[in-house]
């Protein structure tokens, strides 16, 4: 398995949208047998996370900000079943830069440490920049770039999807605009967005809006992925249930739900129109 494949197969994606490792997990990745030993690792990780306040500008995080250890290292409880009884064991929500560290950190004689190392330095730099990109970017840009994202995972999706036994992908998609949109479908999003016929939803979002159902179709997408043999009613109540999971969320953390969002006033395709007729 390469790196990349390796690494990105067990990462998360958290409510808020960010990405996160688990260290169980990620343990196992890195041919660790004992936990002790890899919590010692974490430990030592940590320690570096904490003086890197005190580094330099080549640190693969900001040096404008504190860091904040427990954004990077938030331990958190499993609850797992030992066959006579269930028992609480100690696991990491890791960040990449987490990752990174433990890397740093662990046994230079494994080749899969070589590897995770190579890979959590690049990513982690690469995400540091685009954040750094992103917020530079107008509210346009932003919503190409959201647009793009998710035409590439409806993609991953759809054949997810595929695999478990979907084949009316209207009414798989429409579970998941129900749940997200409080009972919307398409249609009921086109006609609230004054929309012509047939044209496209998610080209007339703005980047907060295109972020959510990002959410929502990542999160589907993972999940089916760990589903076996789900079949077509349960995956469109999965896509439906984490679709109002992720507007539940957005009203707990007091933030606008997407039925609420302003439509921008012009689409995608008529800003492509736009800058065409400018060159």
């Amino acid at each position: 398995m390469k790196e990349n494949t390796m690494f990105e197969s067990i990462k998360h994606i958290d409510e808020n949208g960010k990405e996160y490792w688990l260290a169980r997990e990620l343990q196992t990745i890195l041919d660790y047998t004992e936990w002790r030993k890899f919590e010692g690792i974490i430990n030592k990780a940590i320690v570096a996370c904490r003086n890197s306040n005190n580094l330099s500008s080549d640190n693969f995080v900001s040096t404008d900000k504190i860091v904040n250890v427990n954004d990077h290292f938030a331990n958190i409880g499993k609850i797992v079943n030992t066959g006579v009884a269930t028992k609480t064991i100690t696991d990491y929500k890791l960040s990449r830069y987490a990752c990174y560290l433990i890397a740093q950190e662990g046994d230079s004689r494994k080749k899969v440490i070589a590897l995770a190392k190579t890979y959590f330095a690049i990513q982690t730099r690469k995400q540091e920049l685009l954040e750094r990109d992103y917020n530079s970017l107008t509210e346009n840009e932003k919503r190409f770039y959201q647009r793009s994202l998710t035409k590439k995972h409806n993609r991953s999706l759809n054949e997810t999807a595929r695999d478990v036994g979907v084949k009316n992908f209207d009414k798989f998609h429409n579970a998941g605009y129900k749940g997200l949109y409080n009972g919307e479908t398409a249609d009921d999003i086109a006609k609230r967005k004054k929309l012509r016929y047939r044209e496209d939803i998610l080209d007339n979002m703005s980047s907060v809006e295109l972020v959510d159902n990002l959410f929502r179709i990542v999160q589907t997408d993972e999940r089916l992925k760990y589903e076996k043999e789900l079949g077509e009613k349960k995956a469109n109540r999965i896509h439906y249930d984490i679709g109002k999971n992720v507007r539940e969320a957005i009203i707990k953390s007091g933030g606008t739900v997407p039925k609420k969002l302003e439509t921008p006033n012009k689409s995608l395709k008529e800003l492509e129109k736009d800058n065409k007729s400018m060159l």
